[in-house]
């Protein structure tokens, strides 16, 4: 599963969820007495890549796979985790059960369900060797019932029927990727005990989770899972982290990534709740799109592009959500790059063609469409890309967000078609950098800006 992003440097930063008094957390005092922030180390693992055509080969197996949750729209499942895909991005260091068990987890917008590798051993100890949750060793731990409601949030394994008069009959799911890997387990109930700013410890009671029994097939077995233990999913269904929390602190969630060149790497992070770090008058919001196909992905809208401040050519069409969910553009903290509808993509390319005055490079990039060399250029200058956005807002980030290093000396645009007639356009990581991300959702809106990205 989840091969780190190429393109960014290694990052250590921390996730922070806002909360007050009046929650089902608990502390010590059993009382909060006043607002503060807890804290979990989140990072980035990987450097810059020798190869960066690896990542591009990640995004479209993870693209296939966010695909695939729009061609079973009948089974209306919560999730397809793009984790699964092999290109989640950002780490969590998460502490599940009573006594605490700490837990690696890629964190996901792309996805809802929280899910953790489990282990039924009696006499397993916590310790170097074991990279699974001990559900046995947890005084917190229960599966929920077959016949519980929240059951049905869960795509269940066939052939296996719910026995509503036994006792023990737990809810089992089983969930299938695009390259045949799946997860199976059992839908259940854990308490997460996580660190406050203060020093303290606070619990959050009764998160529900996937308790994977057996995970088969390359993305979640193999190299490609790169030592974490599952996925923490902060998409938009109810069983995301980000809901199950959120709706306790405003029902927002916000994130700012650091730009990856700068060095030393700046601090990048993830807040729930309402922060002071966001300030609504210096945001730019444009409204949340809503997919009757799908419940899981922030998509936004897009009107036109701009290259320089010259609006190209692109049919308004092709940014739709048409009438059988195709379409449309998500933001999506695990993809890399930007994935663009083919003719906006052609568009896009051709004017930056025209415009970027420096030689092509010799040996482009395989799987770019534009590379140029930079040798003995100090400070290359590319030309301005920005979106307008519904609602009015324009997004415009700086060119090195789309233009980035792919070895000595070249750089190359790191802009994707997409071809796929059931997909959609995403907006990658590497052109979110640098602003700080509001996901709010009692409004509908997502916002952005430039100012406060630096202050976790």
């Amino acid at each position: 599963m989840a091969t780190t992003s190429p393109f960014l440097s290694l990052l250590l930063f921390s996730l922070f969820f806002f909360f007050s008094s009046a929650t089902t957390f608990s502390t010590t005092n059993r009382r909060i007495k006043k607002v503060e922030y807890l804290k979990l180390p989140l990072l980035h693992k990987d450097t810059f890549p020798s190869n960066p055509s690896q990542s591009l080969s990640s995004d479209i197996h993870r693209l296939n796979t966010l695909y695939s949750s729009l061609l079973h729209r009948s089974a209306k499942l919560p999730l397809t985790s793009g984790a699964s895909s092999g290109s989640g991005q950002y780490f969590v260091d998460l502490r599940l059960g009573t006594p605490p068990q700490r837990l690696l987890l890629v964190a996901d917008t792309g996805s809802d369900l929280v899910w953790v590798t489990c282990s039924a051993c009696r006499k397993c100890t916590r310790g170097r060797g074991n990279s699974a949750f001990l559900a046995r060793h947890s005084s917190t731990y229960f599966p929920y019932h077959c016949y519980d409601k929240k059951c049905n949030l869960v795509p269940k394994p066939k052939g296996v029927a719910c026995n509503h008069t036994r006792q023990h009959s737990p809810c089992r799911y089983e969930y299938s990727y695009s390259d045949k890997s799946e997860t199976k387990g059992f839908f259940s109930t854990e308490t997460t005990t996580l660190n406050a700013s203060s020093g303290s410890s606070v619990k959050f009671k009764k998160l529900s989770f996937g308790c994977s029994f057996q995970a088969s097939g390359p993305s979640i077995t193999g190299p490609s899972f790169n030592g974490a233990q599952g996925v923490m999913g902060l998409g938009r269904g109810s069983i995301s982290l980000a809901s199950q929390l959120g709706r306790r602190f405003g029902n927002k969630f916000s994130y700012c990534l650091m730009d990856y060149t700068l060095s030393p790497t700046p601090t990048s992070y993830l807040l729930i709740g309402r922060s002071n770090t966001v300030n609504a008058s210096k945001m730019s919001y444009t409204p949340m799109i809503n997919n009757p196909f799908t419940s899981t992905f922030y998509y936004i809208g897009i009107e036109s592009v701009y290259i320089e401040d010259v609006k190209l050519p692109i049919r308004p069409s092709v940014w739709a959500i048409d009438e059988l969910g195709n379409g449309g553009t998500v933001i999506d903290s695990g993809t890399t790059l930007t994935f663009l509808a083919e003719p906006a993509y052609r568009r896009i390319v051709r004017a930056f063609k025209r415009l970027v005055k420096l030689p092509k490079a010799d040996d482009k990039t395989m799987g770019f469409d534009l590379c140029v060399n930079v040798s003995g250029v100090v400070r290359p200058s590319f030309p301005k890309m920005s979106f307008k956005l519904s609602g009015g807002s324009v997004l415009s980030p700086p060119p090195r967000n789309y233009f980035i290093d792919t070895a000595v000396d070249v750089k190359c645009l790191a802009l994707q078609p997409l071809t796929a007639p059931s997909g959609f356009s995403v907006i990658g990581n590497l052109m979110q950098q640098g602003f700080v991300f509001e996901f709010d959702r009692d409004r509908s809106r997502i916002g952005f800006s430039r100012r406060g990205c630096g202050k976790p």
